[in-house]
């Protein structure tokens, strides 16, 4: 499995018990939608690797109490502190209307109402307070803030993403 493949969900924070019990810090939407996990990829030296559990509950802070196949003593759970958690991006529900992945709209074209072509998303930013559209406009690049409020309509079958940015935000990265 590659990383393009999948998303992260969260990483262990730290061992739960002497038995190689761990706690996983979620960094989901909705945690009880994790609480029946069978497996996971953890990322171990840059790599993805399957481990399958034996026991996953999601205790009342949201938090993931789970235990790995073969992880049975404090020594082994030592050695997973930290990792991160990923999943299938196939694991996914379908989202519609204008509600989207971040991996799924790079590469969308972007159009805004007043300014017209903007260019096409590289990425998106999402370690700001607010997440970022990154995208591509030539040799620049032209940072817009993620919000509900700007968002006219995604266009999945012809990846185009319409917005209607506030007056001079573009302009700004274009001068």
């Amino acid at each position: 499995m590659k990383f393009k493949d999948c998303y992260f969900i969260g990483h262990i924070i730290r061992k739960h018990g002497f038995k190689g019990d761990l706690l996983v810090k979620l960094d989901v939407d909705d945690p009880s939608k994790y609480k029946n996990l069978e497996s996971v990829f953890l990322k171990l030296k840059g790599k993805l690797v399957p481990f399958f559990m034996s026991a996953c509950k999601l205790n009342k802070k949201g938090f993931l109490h789970i235990h790995f196949e073969g992880v049975d003593s404090e020594i082994e759970a030592d050695k997973l502190c930290k990792c991160g958690l990923y999943l299938p991006l196939t694991f996914l529900p379908p989202l519609e209307g204008n509600k989207f992945y971040y991996h799924e709209i790079e590469n969308f074209k972007v159009i805004d109402k007043d300014f017209g072509e903007v260019g096409k998303i590289k990425e998106v930013i999402n370690q700001a307070v607010q997440p970022l559209f990154a995208i591509e406009n030539g040799e620049k690049e032209i940072l817009i803030p993620i919000s509900d409020h700007i968002i006219d309509k995604l266009d999945r079958e012809n990846k185009c993403l319409y917005l209607n940015c506030p007056n001079g935000l573009i302009d700004i990265y274009l001068d």
